[in-house]
């Protein structure tokens, strides 16, 4: 096949499956090498781009994925009759943030850092699909390990979790801390 229809053979794929498809999976379908079928979905990405379609590629971690752009969001809620998704609370958010820094973790590991239970917002996270189970620790009781979905990737527009911003340094305020502590005992 010359590179055209290669790039429109990969355009089919990842249309006709809705979901993300990994790039190693398109490339066995296709018989070419994994590095020609990246290439071919980055032109693709671009082809979209430049052309100022309502539908573009997304790279989500290893898979692409065609998706609708963000502006085009109202009316085909409205056509679809698709109520807006709520949005996540101050837990959730909490919760999902110790997640996507931390993955895998557990629900144990979670409630240490917020200092509360967890198991109803873990649980509506799991509904969503914003995070999933990643399997057990062997450790007494074998508990469950959470991390995020390419669906978490997706409603953030990230490619990867290397894309989340970097936390705050907290070494400053802890070093404020310690010295305000110790001049207020010479004192």
């Amino acid at each position: 096949m010359n590179k055209a229809k290669l790039k429109s053979a990969v355009e089919a794929v990842i249309f006709a499956c809705g979901t993300p498809v990994e790039a190693d999976r398109i490339a066995q379908a296709l018989e070419i090498q994994l590095s020609e079928v990246i290439a071919l979905c980055e032109e693709l990405k671009k082809d979209y781009e430049n052309r100022g379609s309502g539908i573009r590629v997304v790279r989500l971690g290893e898979s692409y994925q065609m998706c609708t752009v963000e502006e085009f969001a109202d009316p085909i809620r409205t056509v679809m009759d698709i109520r807006r998704n709520t949005p996540l609370s101050q837990a959730a958010s909490e919760v999902l943030a110790v997640i996507a820094y931390n993955q895998p973790v557990t629900k144990a590991f979670v409630e240490q850092v917020r200092g509360v239970d967890c198991s109803g917002v873990v649980a509506s996270l799991v509904a969503r699909e914003l995070i999933e189970e990643k399997g057990r620790l062997e450790l007494p009781g074998r508990p469950l390990v959470y991390g995020t979905t390419e669906h978490f990737l997706r409603c953030f527009n990230i490619s990867s979790l290397d894309e989340l911003p970097p936390l705050p340094n907290d070494e400053n305020s802890g070093s404020e801390n310690a010295e305000t502590e110790d001049g207020g005992e010479e004192n």
